[in-house]
Order: C-alpha cells, then structure tokens, then sequence
C-alpha cells in the first residue's frame, strides 16, 4: 500500500491497522511471461513445476474456503500483464494436451492459465482482468468439460470504456472514423510492466479491437475489410504514479469531404477505477452462477454456458463462445445485461419502442380533434 502510493498517508494510516496481518500467499511464476524490471518485486513466489504449482493452487483454493467458512469462491487475475503465448498444437489447444503440457512443465504455459485450470478443477469462477491471451482452446475447452465459469479479458476502465461509447456513437450517427490515435502514459508498476514490448502488445491488442464490431455493424459507411487506422501508444512516466493521462484524438470523414476531429484529455486514478469494476465483475460472476434456464422442450435447467460473455460491460476485449459475435459497443453490453435481470424477476426485455405509448398519443390526439369538431358544430 505504501509503495502503491495510491491512498494518501492519511487514509494509509488509518488502514494499517487492518492491513498489516493479511498475507498474500506464494504465486505462481515464470519470468518469461513478464517484463525483466519485474524480478525485484517477485520476492514471494513458488519455487515448484508448474503441475506442482497447480496443485499448490488448487490446494490454496480449498483450504481459504475452509478456513474463512465460505459458500462459494471466486478467482479474478489482477496480476500483470503478460505477453501472448504461442498457441501450439499439441501443446495448448486441447483440454488434454493442455493437461499434459502441465504436467511436462512446458514453457509456452503462463501462470494465468495455470491459475485458470486451478480454478476450473476446483469448480470456481475465473476472471482474467489483463489482457493476455490466459484463455488459450485448451482452457476453454477445460472449462466447457467441467461446466466451469471463465470470463474476461482486460478490465475496461477508462480510454477504452469512452472509445466504446464515442465510436458508437459516431459510426450510428454516419459520421465515418477514419483514424483513432491513442495516447498514454502513466507511472505505476502496470505502466513499468507494458514498458517491454511483448507485454505492451498484449496490452495494444485489447485496446485496439474494441471498435471492430461497430465498425462491422455499418457496412454503408465501410467496405468489407476496411477499418479506421487505430493506433495505441503507451509510455512509462514514473513521476505521474497512479494518474494515468489518457489523449486521444479521432479524425472522421462527414458529409461532401468534409472533416471532423475530435480531440480528448482524461486524466485518472488508475487504480481506484479499477477497484469498483472488479468488485461488480465478482458480484456479476456470482449472480450468473445461480441462473439456470430451461428451453421449450428440455426436461431439466441448465446453466448458462461456461463462457460469461455478459460480463464484457466492464472488460476490454470481451471472450465470447466459438461462433458468437464479440459485441464492444457499450450501450448494447449494458442493455443484454438489464434484460437478463428483467428476465430473472419475469419482467419483458426493454427494446426503447415504447409503441404503445406513441400510439396512445395519436389515438389521443384523433379523439380530442373529433370532440372539438362537435363543440365547434
């Protein structure tokens, strides 16, 4: 906490007496997956294979829910980020050759995965709240088998959650993007980790592919296959700390040639955004682990499927079942969530037609014309 340096000393102070008996447990680590300045900081970490530190994991998992006397547990990866691994074929692109790679120590298997099997052969819930690619096919296929839940990638904070909104707001309104350029920097450990290049393209992939399905919903302003240029940038400023500064400009194409630019400053506290969009994504998981729905003509009710792609509201670059379209566009995420809810308490979907109160209006409007014609005859 000190080090963060996110609370002031004040409220730090107040804290520390109920922080200082909490102990964080041994992690699981592999240095190839993260940034070289990062080593200093790993100074409580299993020293252990990685099918023993699986089972370390898994063990962890059982015995904190014994001893805090819990129901239900729920893992969230807010750990750094790491660099894609290879998907390799034998290797982790099946539940079994995942398995077995594990248990061979492969190198291309990241402590995210590792942490992601832990938690789907205990039956709980995984979040993976950086941008990495933790849910190679062999994960996903791992969590279908057990019907295990798994959701992510990357949570949506800040630059991204308004790119998610303005984008859609544009391309609806048929003002046409044509480049979005985005600008960071920022001086926390997550900016020191994204300083290296393979974690920052881990971090560049999330950020950049949240305007591809608003950009596919309107094919009269783009061609097949065209996209806005998007480039994204970040860079590591220690002084700034935890106040991420946010620039972006969007230059779009409007009627008869014409251009529009808009031009954006955000600064925020990285972190205390963070925070709240990790407590929802946990209370989300919760919830959807207790809905079962039953189609016409099943016998039995089912959960919903092991992918929780409704939580992409609040997560970067949303992981949706094979098949599924990715949606990024903000408003719409909101709105599959509400109607869900409204489902769970037997209320309609809200679709915004509200026809039945425009046509009392005109039905209003025709009786009120017909009675002022008989008081004017």
């Amino acid at each position: 906490m000190v080090r963060a340096d996110v609370f002031d000393n004040d409220l730090q102070q107040q804290l520390y007496p109920k922080m200082k008996d909490f102990k964080p447990l041994k992690a699981c680590f592999d240095p190839s997956f993260i940034a070289s300045n990062q080593g200093e900081r790993a100074d409580n970490v299993l020293a252990a294979k990685k099918f023993e530190a699986l089972d370390q994991i898994r063990r962890d998992i059982r015995e904190f829910k014994v001893a805090n006397n819990l129901d239900k547990i729920i893992v969230l990866w807010s750990a750094n980020t790491e660099r894609f691994a290879d998907i390799l074929k034998g290797i982790n692109d099946t539940a079994t050759n995942l398995m077995s790679a594990i248990r061979n120590n492969h190198p291309e298997i990241s402590p995210s995965t590792i942490y992601a099997v832990a938690s789907i052969l205990e039956g709980v819930a995984f979040i993976n709240g950086s941008p990495q690619n933790t849910f190679v096919p062999g994960v996903v296929d791992l969590a279908e088998q057990h019907q295990s839940f798994i959701a992510g990638d990357d949570f949506k904070t800040g630059q991204t959650k308004i790119k998610s909104v303005l984008v859609d707001f544009l391309v609806s309104a048929g003002i046409k993007p044509v480049a979005i350029t985005s600008y960071n920097h920022l001086g926390n450990n997550d900016g020191m980790n994204l300083s290296a290049p393979q974690q920052f393209r881990s971090k560049e992939i999330s950020k950049s592919n949240v305007v591809d399905d608003m950009v596919e919903s309107n094919r009269i302003l783009y061609g097949e296959g065209e996209h806005p240029d998007h480039t994204v940038v970040i860079k590591y400023v220690p002084t700034v700390g935890d106040s991420k500064r946010a620039l972006d400009e969007y230059v779009s194409e409007i009627f008869m040639g014409g251009t529009n630019t808009i031009a954006l400053h955000n600064t925020c506290e990285d972190s205390l955004l963070a925070a709240p969009v990790m407590l929802d994504l946990i209370i989300l998981a919760e919830l959807m682990g207790r809905i079962k729905y039953r189609r016409e003509g099943m016998t039995e009710f089912s959960p919903l499927a092991s992918i929780l792609s409704l939580l992409s509201y609040l997560l970067k670059a949303p992981l949706v079942p094979a098949g599924t379209p990715v949606v990024n566009a903000l408003f719409r995420q909101r709105a599959a969530l509400e109607n869900v809810f409204r489902a769970c308490v037997g209320l309609q979907p809200e679709n915004h037609m509200l026809l039945e109160q425009r046509l009392d209006h005109y039905s209003r409007s025709a009786e009120v014309y017909a009675k002022n014609q008989e008081d004017v005859q």
